[in-house]
């Protein structure tokens, strides 16, 4: 291997920045979907009207897999040679990271239904039942995830979601990842389909010969992915907007700057369109993690290695330094990462101060790898700046509840005349009178 040359990593100070560079830092990769929105539109009419015939044709056009309408689905005997492919030892470590999940997910998972009085004969409460159907959506594009897979699936399970299907795309030799085909077993699900990007959201959204409709669809993707959900909003629950990968190390003083350039590197090696920006006030653990980096780049493989330096060299990544912790608090609140890591060996100190970002890591041994295969949290995460409003995903996103209510004679007594005159105040006859005397003499009648 010939010497490498690195560019340099980006240094944005926050105090020099104008309102639009700051702003710009902001930025991510799916924030303007409107040329990729124009682009899935003939895709999504394709599927709509072909069905499996277009999903083989894009198969072969995007992914180069050999697929054909009677080989969309992954039939059983392909999931059972699967785990001969994968092997032992990767099954296991599917086995344990699935287990983990699995574990973190059942603690999320609400009572099927509860109910309290909250005045004398008033009684409310909440079901909850699982979707009737969700797709699973599993990337394939600068390698694959079986990670995402487990992520997806095993929560679906652990709501009870009866029919859970998983889509994700066929290599070059018109298969689908192995592992990705073991994962799915091992968080309880068969239906595996063989359909990527915007053609897979179709898919989803109206249902072919092949593939089942599903009323969601859950899993991060491509910007092609994030616009057909976009166009399918009206026809299928998209889920939380989970895009390119982004990530902020927030680190003091007190951080080894060493580790602070490992952890760097770990989101930002997804791709061009990835976002992994290191945030601190200290200018000398700045410069040591910029010259920790380019040798951890050496032990990375070409191809990642320049999709790491590329976006550390860009305004979506690189350094950003602050004048204080203030002001790194408040940018990366503005911000909201997919994944925030404080690296510091007093992590609590900074907890209280962040609002806004979708997963955080504490310490320096809670490295990002660990939590995107098998800590347990979910690592689906809101992308986009969508951290402002939406949590990760989990069991809660494959559910929906229904309130309840029940009310005595005594409830009634309690409740009618304050709703007679609230339906009063508002101009609504019906519902004064459905609370009135009128209700009443009709009840004696019944009697």
């Amino acid at each position: 291997m010939g010497l490498r040359t690195y560019p340099n990593i980006a240094v944005h100070r926050l105090s020099e920045l104008s309102s639009d560079e700051r702003e710009t830092l902001l930025l991510r990769a799916e924030d303007d979907l409107e040329p990729f929105i124009e682009g899935v539109k003939p895709i999504i009419e394709a599927v709509r009207v072909d069905g499996d015939k277009a999903l083989a044709q894009f198969a072969k056009l995007f992914d180069q897999a050999p697929v054909d309408a009677s080989t969309i689905e992954a039939t059983p005997a392909e999931i059972d040679a699967a785990f001969d492919v994968v092997g032992a030892e990767m099954v296991d470590v599917l086995g344990y990271a699935a287990d983990n999940i699995r574990r973190f997910h059942e603690e999320q998972k609400p009572q099927a239904q509860w109910s309290k009085e909250i005045r004398p004969g008033v009684e409310v409460g909440e079901r909850y039942l699982p979707i009737d159907s969700v797709a699973c959506y599993s990337p394939r594009g600068k390698g694959s995830f079986p990670s995402v897979t487990l992520m997806t699936a095993i929560p679906a399970s652990v709501a009870g979601v009866p029919n859970p299907i998983i889509l994700t795309p066929a290599g070059p030799d018109g298969n689908v990842d192995p592992a990705t085909l073991v994962a799915a077993r091992l968080s309880g699900v068969e239906q595996v389909y063989k359909a990527g990007g915007a053609q897979a959201v179709a898919a989803a959204a109206f249902g072919t010969h092949t593939v089942p409709r599903c009323r969601k669809i859950v899993g991060p993707g491509s910007p092609w992915l994030v616009a057909a959900k976009r166009v399918l909003a009206n026809r299928i629950d998209p889920g939380l907007p989970a895009g390119p990968s982004e990530t902020i190390l927030l680190a003091d003083p007190s951080a080894n700057p060493r580790v602070v350039a490992l952890d760097l590197l770990i989101e930002s090696e997804h791709g061009n369109d990835s976002s992994s920006f290191l945030v601190t006030w200290s200018e000398e653990l700045a410069n040591a993690v910029i010259a920790a980096v380019p040798g951890y780049w050496d032990s990375m493989s070409d191809t990642l290695a320049g999709y790491s330096s590329s976006v550390l060299s860009g305004n979506s990544g690189g350094v950003v330094l602050a004048s204080s912790a203030e002001q790194a608090y408040e940018f990366i609140n503005d911000y909201a990462p997919e994944h925030l890591q404080i690296l510091s060996k007093t992590p609590d100190e900074h907890l209280p101060h962040i609002r806004n970002a979708s997963e955080i890591l504490l310490g320096e041994h809670a490295a990002g790898s660990l939590a995107n295969y098998m800590m347990g949290p979910n690592c689906v995460l809101p992308t986009s700046g969508a951290a402002h409003t939406h949590s990760p995903l989990g069991v809660l996103d494959f559910m929906k509840s229904a309130s309840i209510g029940r009310v005595s004679q005594a409830g009634y007594n309690e409740l009618a005349s304050r709703v007679h005159r609230f339906a009063t105040y508002e101009g609504f006859d019906g519902h004064a009178n459905a609370v009135s005397p009128l209700r009443t003499e009709a009840m004696k009648t019944n009697q």
